[in-house]
């Protein structure tokens, strides 16, 4: 009975809670709007006020929609209708939910430590960090010993009716594993520094707030996907300040995340492809941010270098669907696996593009961009 509760909750919650934060949003770019043209001088306070304010909405209101979602889901007849074994909860849920919860938590603290006790940052970031490391790694151990316990063909994909691919799968995930670590590596040698302070709250807001945002479902695809409230734009921005080489790991991070939520997995480098590849390789939408290219035209640089991510996602998501679901080809009367992969898939280039108008927006307001330099002085020293 608690279960149906849940259920029903969650199934009225997420439409209310996709129009009020659209509301929200749309409300905040208004008084902006206005406050710019009217009172110039504290249009720099609202716009930090109004983004810390949301910023925290948006987790609150994500943390509260996973729990429900939990709740919903460990139901034994709603997994078993779903082919999904109840080992999804102790295994996926509950380490993704606690380790999100903890980035959320360790960003707050880290954030007040510095506005009270600088002098103990240094010590609290430190203990942060292996917290939310212990607690990631813990996650990612449990999520692959269900996947690895649980992914299991049926005839759908193996009597010879589409198919999938096992060889191509895991040939296409190790290629751009591979291309995706020397790509960052390349475009990330001048980083020089490690994971300061304010990289790890920035990174722990940036995951958890995208990962609340890709709640926000503005349009969801059959067999996985779904066009959300540019839930990529903070991963973006995080790769675009930080580079490339953070912007992969902190997308590697969001997508294993990702995989617990309405997860499509059949097979274990299907699983790879299309949640810690897809997202991973969005990282390197950072590209440009130790170059001098357009850099007095940061809108530009922004769009190239999601532009790019985005495009390294679609050929993820395209391979998985060539070589695992070539099955739902079939039944659509496609002329063939990729043609239907392709247009399938186009759905992140919608994704992106909302992702891409807003950043613009963002990026040509100066105070904005004073904002954003100030957290890697060392890529945008001229800001």
């Amino acid at each position: 009975m608690f279960n149906l509760l849940a259920g029903y909750t969650i199934d009225v919650l997420q439409p209310y809670a996709m129009w009020i934060t659209v509301g929200l949003i749309a409300a905040i770019l208004l008084a902006g709007i206005i406050i710019f043209f009217v009172k110039k001088d504290v249009f720099r306070k609202f716009a930090k006020i109004a983004g810390f304010g949301f910023v925290f909405y948006a987790l609150i209101v994500g943390i509260v929609l996973l729990i429900f979602d939990i709740i919903k889901h460990y139901d034994a007849a709603y997994l078993e209708k779903n082919y999904v074994s109840k080992d999804i909860i102790p295994y996926v849920f509950i380490p993704v939910l606690v380790t999100l919860c903890l980035m959320l938590g360790s960003a707050v603290i880290l954030f007040v430590i510095n506005k009270r006790k600088p002098e103990n940052l240094k010590q609290a970031s430190v203990i942060c960090g292996i917290v939310c490391a212990l607690s990631l790694i813990t996650a990612i151990i449990m999520i692959a010993l269900f996947y690895t316990n649980h992914i299991v063909g049926d005839g759908y994909y193996t009597d010879g009716y589409g198919e999938l691919n096992s060889a191509a799968l895991y040939v296409s995930a190790a290629v751009l594993v591979i291309g995706t670590i020397v790509a960052a590596l390349i475009l990330g040698r001048k980083d020089r520094k490690g994971f300061d302070t304010r990289c790890i709250a920035f990174a722990g807001i940036t995951i958890a707030l995208s990962f609340t945002l890709s709640y926000v479902k503005l349009w969801r695809m059959p067999q996985g996907g779904s066009v959300t409230l540019v839930s990529m734009l903070p991963i973006m921005l995080f790769s675009y300040v930080y580079g490339a080489k953070k912007g992969v790991l902190i997308g590697l991070i969001y997508g294993i995340l990702q995989s617990l939520q309405d997860p499509y997995i059949v097979h274990p480098a299907q699983f790879l492809l299309d949640y810690p590849i897809a997202y991973a390789v969005t990282g390197l939408a950072g590209c440009l941010t130790y170059t001098n290219i357009f850099k007095k035209l940061p809108q530009l640089k922004f769009t190239i270098g999601a532009l790019i991510g985005a495009a390294l996602r679609f050929i993820a998501h395209v391979l998985s669907g060539v070589f695992a679901f070539g099955a739902y080809a079939k039944d659509a009367g496609a002329a063939s696996a990729l043609a239907y992969s392709l247009t399938y898939n186009l759905v992140v280039l919608i994704d992106v593009a909302l992702v891409i108008i807003v950043g613009i927006m963002l990026f040509s307001s100066e105070s904005f961009n004073k904002e954003i330099g100030k957290f890697n002085t060392e890529a945008f020293s001229d800001l």
